[in-house]
């Protein structure tokens, strides 16, 4: 093998690498987002259901998150 292809793969090798870690790094955040979404979904969901118990608590026959807007 000459030098100039030696130089060649060295290179495509040290892309490989590079691309390799950059896709798990990608894929560490991916991950960590999936859990936040997933956290934040949760807390959205209780915090509607505790706005609904209050506003039905209050005297309200519809909870306003179950009403349609003003403008339908």
């Amino acid at each position: 093998m000459d030098k100039q292809a030696e130089t060649r793969i060295a290179h495509l090798e040290e892309t490989l690498a590079h691309l390799t870690r950059v896709t798990d790094d990608l894929s560490e955040v991916i991950a960590r987002q999936d859990a936040e979404i997933a956290l934040l979904t949760r807390r959205v969901g209780l915090l509607m259901r505790t706005a609904a118990d209050q506003q039905l608590d209050a005297g309200g026959t519809v909870p306003l998150a179950d009403q349609r807007p003003p403008h339908w």
